[in-house]
């Protein structure tokens, strides 16, 4: 029951009329008796335990710890807008709402950021919590708390955890999630209090998705297996600088090392190259050290992306002089897994009058179960954020020697420490964790590793084997930080000085920040605790064991790229490069996104000023939504002049003709295009690659040597089959692939176009024989998954979007799965385009990550600003707000977003009053 309830609970029909609230019970009723038929492990839910856990929204609740009234406006959508009188008041109400409508979530990440996914779902995530329990994150924030945060966001974060344990209190599971109901089959889980690490522990989860060029760096030493140097390097090339603008092109920075010198000093930039990589000094150790570390993290679960790939987001800002309305307008929409919920949690919080006992009247995207808001505006300024891709993990392989590890010629003692790892319905495990001066080993999180370290076989350039070799992880979120700090800074902040300075704070993970103001002003910044290296440049792992390779200190604040009210009068971040390279003097990643969302998007805003037009905040949406493909620009010219004689695929082959590139959800070309890129990938790249970075289950006969080229016939094949998950295998068809397709076009008789026979079919010599191959292969492709007929094609029939609930719904019982996951959605859009939902090459169509929000910003008045979620506000799956926001994503459309206390009023649907 609630805590001390007083006058009504439950819900009432409010302004959005009855019509809702009797559509939601008839779903209420469709579930029970779902449940009640599918006699889930031999037992039913009543009506009482699906309705159980709907959260009160009208009434009263007297809440222990309050210091006034607080009152919780909600609008036909859920989401809430809160008014309170003091800081500490905000933030604890903020925690008993979204307790209210998303605790399970909240637990289950948590418990994700732990290691302690076993307490709740058994011994099928012991070696998730293994791994999870080797980086330590609960460790880390605990320190955070402990030591660098300071005495106000400590204050702030025990508030919120006072709200989320006050609507814990007196609930079993079962009152709290359908979910819970569903475990209490499995085990006698209960649900324990919230704590304040608890919170910050979801930003190392955060940071860990949003981590860099890990994946790269694994990649490319995993390529050394088959591939040579030039052929790796055709596979990622330079940064088209020329062609696709970096973010700060006018901006400014302070050169330090005129002051502090370069190369080596504690704050320069490297200087190493890749010299040294340990891809020619590990022999066959490493290579699958490399492939077992892959195979671990692909079994991760994801917090807000997809382990580390494909992870984009767009946002820019325009300057009044462009706008209708003379004043900035700002988008955002961050390229996230689906997930369902949606990892976001739209909300406002407001002080009844801003003043030094309450600070804050902001409104926009936050996480449930971390206080404050990450994204939106307050009532001042807007800002939204980009993953940067800044690099700021490295991976050194470590030569082990019995209970330590060698360093600079001599023997060090590892740290070490043991888990215990609690597992429901069965005896807990206990683990050794070792780390070495560079981090973690996370090569221990898997005995094969250790074993074929013992029995590796190396070259002269390292040392003696010995007991072998692991990986141990070098990454900044390691250590104890401020980004919680940064969090409330930001939300209060209302110029862009208190702004910068605020976001100094935000060291993990590095975003790209863009800016507006009310007075008219926009700017972008980089900030967060980005490494200098003595020798390497973080592109691929390197030996633990020289200290040359070891970080030398981190490139400083002041001298990060920023830009302020650009003469352009606009900015964007797409995930491109930051700064030429040639322009700034250190090194922050060799792994930027290549720049063709923000070049589309750039392009889209000039040519419209350059019309002299301006830009509308329904423009802004537009160009959210801008499906163009890129790479059918290229390659589409070089389809229609191939002369192909099979009159069904010369038939699919026309499909192309007039097509003007957008990649629609109904658009058959859209569809067939896609499907001879994928085959052009498959091809020239796919079928070249090593095992460890194919789509698993997918066997090829392969002639084991380094080489692209068809198969010498007097040369034995070897069976092998691919090891990687589909979402996660290359060639994933990016904008990296769109650049290196792009210049390998230059040279059509290239050893990467050429293909072996297959049966009856001669092989490829040349770009054009493969090119009309792949338009073979897609159109039967097509024909075994749509249908002969292809006036019955559409992108959207092989692009679809299916959401999941991330545990039940992924691995529960049938039924359990039906009532929690919803889908599928036939999805415009496509890869590197604006309208970014995700697919991968390798392994499909399926749609993998998404816009998972969208907002425009309007700084003239900020009650025309609109937003939209993916899912909706509530984590209920029987709740109306579950998944009501994402018919209108689909299609683009947004809601609006009221901030001013009159526009929250006029669409209040609910109001619950907390009292103290």
């Amino acid at each position: 029951m609630p805590p001390n309830t007083t006058a009504s609970s439950g819900h009432k029909p409010g302004k959005s009329g009855r019509k809702k609230g009797r559509k939601a019970r008839l779903l209420v009723l469709v579930l029970v008796l779902a449940i009640i038929g599918g006699i889930a492990y031999g037992a039913y839910w009543s009506i009482s335990t699906v309705r159980a856990s709907l959260p009160q929204t009208t009434g009263s609740i007297t809440l222990d710890g309050l210091s006034g009234p607080v009152d919780v406006k909600r609008d036909s959508y859920g989401i809430p807008q809160i008014y309170a009188s003091s800081d500490e008041d905000l933030f604890m109400a903020q925690g008993y709402v979204q307790a209210q409508d998303r605790f399970y979530e909240m637990d289950v990440r948590r418990h994700m950021t732990s290691g302690r996914l076993s307490e709740m779902f058994g011994k099928g995530q012991v070696k998730n919590d293994e791994f999870l329990r080797t980086l330590g994150w609960d460790r880390v924030a605990q320190k955070e708390y402990d030591t660098t945060l300071s005495a106000s966001t400590k204050k702030y974060l025990q508030a919120y955890a006072k709200g989320v344990n006050a609507y814990l209190k007196g609930k079993d599971g079962k009152d709290i999630s359908l979910e819970y109901a569903a475990l209490g089959f499995e085990n006698d889980y209960t649900p324990q209090k919230w704590t304040p690490v608890d919170s910050i522990a979801w930003l190392k989860a955060m940071a860990w998705d949003l981590r860099g060029n890990m994946q790269d760096e694994i990649d490319r030493a995993l390529m050394t297996t088959r591939l040579g140097p030039q052929q790796i390097a055709d596979l990622y090339p330079e940064y088209p600088y020329s062609r696709n603008q970096p973010i700060v092109t006018e901006g400014e920075y302070n050169d330090y090392t005129k002051t502090f010198g370069d190369a080596d000093s504690s704050t320069g930039t490297s200087t190493g190259g890749t010299t040294g990589s340990t891809s020619s000094s590990s022999g066959s150790a490493f290579t699958s050290q490399l492939s077992g570390l892959s195979d671990v993290l692909e079994d991760l679960p994801t917090a807000v992306g997809v382990n580390g790939q494909g992870i984009g987001s767009n946002s820019w800002v325009v300057a009044g002089k462009n706008t209708i309305t003379g004043k900035p307008l700002l988008a955002n929409d961050p390229h996230l897994e689906a997930s369902l919920p949606s990892v976001w949690y739209q909300m406002g919080l407001h002080c009844r009058a801003v003043s030094s006992k309450c600070q804050y009247d902001v409104s926009g995207y936050t996480f449930a179960g971390m206080p404050g808001v990450i994204i939106g505006h307050n009532q001042n300024i807007a800002w939204g954020m980009t993953n940067s891709g800044v690099d700021t993990t490295d991976l050194y392989l470590e030569k082990l020697s019995g209970d330590g590890y060698l360093y600079d010629g001599k023997t060090k003692p590892f740290t070490t420490r043991t888990e215990t790892i609690k597992v429901a319905g069965g005896a807990s495990k206990k683990i050794v964790v070792r780390e070495t001066n560079n981090g973690p080993l996370l090569s221990d999180r898997d005995d094969e590793l250790v074993k074929v370290g013992k029995k590796a076989t190396v070259d002269t350039a390292a040392p003696d084997r010995g007991d072998g070799y692991g990986i141990a992880l070098r990454w900044t979120a390691e250590d104890p930080g401020t980004t919680m700090d940064a969090v409330f800074a930001i939300d209060k902040a209302s110029n862009w000085t208190e702004f910068r300075a605020a976001a100094t704070k935000f060291d993990v993970p590095s975003q790209n920040l863009v800016y507006a103001d009310t007075k008219n002003n926009i700017g972008y910044t980089l900030p967060g605790k980005i490494p200098t290296r003595g020798k390497g440049d973080g592109s691929l792992p390197v030996p633990g064991w020289d200290p040359k390779y070891d970080w030398t200190g981190y490139i400083p604040q002041a001298a990060l790229p920023y830009e302020f009210n650009p003469k352009r009068g606009f900015i964007v971040t797409a995930n491109q490069a930051v700064i030429d390279k040639d322009k700034y003097p250190y090194t922050l990643t060799t792994d930027w996104g290549y720049g063709t969302r923000s070049q589309r998007i750039t392009d889209l805003i000039q040519s419209k000023i350059d019309g002299g037009g301006k830009i509308s905040t329904d423009d802004m949406r537009q160009m959210q939504l801008d499906d163009s493909s890129e790479i059918a620009k290229l390659i589409v010219p070089k389809l229609l002049k191939l002369d192909i004689d099979d009159p069904d695929v010369r038939e699919a082959q026309k499909l192309l003709e007039g097509w003007d590139y957008t990649q629609d959800a109904d658009s058959a070309a859209a569809a067939y295009f896609n499907s001879v890129w994928r085959n052009i990938l498959k091809l020239a790249f796919g079928n070249k690659l090593p095992k460890e970075l194919r789509v698993k289950g997918q066997c090829l006969f392969v002639t084991p040597v380094d080489t692209t080229g068809p198969a010498d016939e007097t040369n034995q094949k070897v069976r092998e089959c691919g090891e990687r998950d589909a979402d996660e295998a290359q060639p994933d068809g990016g904008d990296r692939w769109f650049e290196v397709v792009r210049k390998l076009m230059d040279d059509p008789t290239n050893d990467w176009w050429k293909t072996p026979k297959s049966g009856n079919r001669p092989g490829a010599t040349t770009m054009n024989q493969l090119f009309e191959r792949a338009m073979i292969d897609a159109r039967w492709e097509l024909t075994a998954k749509l249908g002969k007929d292809i006036d019955t094609w559409s992108w959207g029939r092989l692009h679809r979007l299916f959401l999941k609930n991330q545990t039940l719904g992924t691995e529960g019982p049938g039924i359990v799965q039906y009532i929690l996951n919803r889908g599928p959605w036939k999805l415009s859009g496509g890869e590197a385009t604006v309208n970014a939902t995700g697919w991968n090459a390798a392994g499909g169509y399926g749609v993998v990550w998404v816009p998972s929000m969208r907002m425009v910003v309007n700084l003239d008045n900020f009650d025309k600003s609109k937003w939209i979620n993916l899912t909706g506000a509530s984590g209920h799956a029987y709740s109306a707000h579950y998944t009501d926001q994402t018919s209108k994503w689909v299609n683009g459309e947004l809601l609006p977003w009221s901030f001013s206390s009159k526009a929250v009023d006029d669409s209040t649907s609910d109001t619950l009053v907390l009292k103290p």
